[in-house]
């Protein structure tokens, strides 16, 4: 995995998004946090992000809101759904509009590291 990649972890639980940044440093990569979907579009540092770690629900703008609108904008991040809320619909919307994965929470960490670093060759 590249070194210098910057992985972004939008999710509104602190412990998650937490414990995917302790991974994800474990790995050499770097990884910023933001409890909101409007945080990471407020944010600087998002323009520089390699992939989008991103829950799809979300007090405020929901995942897929994100995943639209940086689609609008022709952004193009890799998003990696991690969510509670996988199931056969969440998973197919997700993956129509263009998501690299989705994973259930809890997700095994090979299976992030996986789908993080199968991103990082798309981006």
């Amino acid at each position: 995995m590249a070194e210098t990649a910057k992985i972004a972890i939008v999710d509104d639980d602190q412990e998650i998004r937490e414990a995917i940044t302790l991974l994800v440093e474990t790995v050499g990569l770097r990884a910023v946090g933001f409890s909101s979907a409007e945080e990471f579009l407020r944010s600087p540092q998002a323009q520089d992000s390699a992939c989008l770690l991103l829950d799809v629900r979300m007090p405020g703008m929901s995942g897929f809101e994100l995943q639209r609108q940086l689609g609008a904008a022709n952004w193009r991040i890799p998003i990696i759904f991690i969510t509670a809320y996988a199931d056969d619909d969440v998973r197919a919307r997700a993956l129509a509009a263009g998501a690299v994965a989705v994973l259930s929470k809890p997700c095994h960490e090979e299976e992030l590291l996986q789908a993080i670093e199968v991103a990082l060759t798309q981006s």
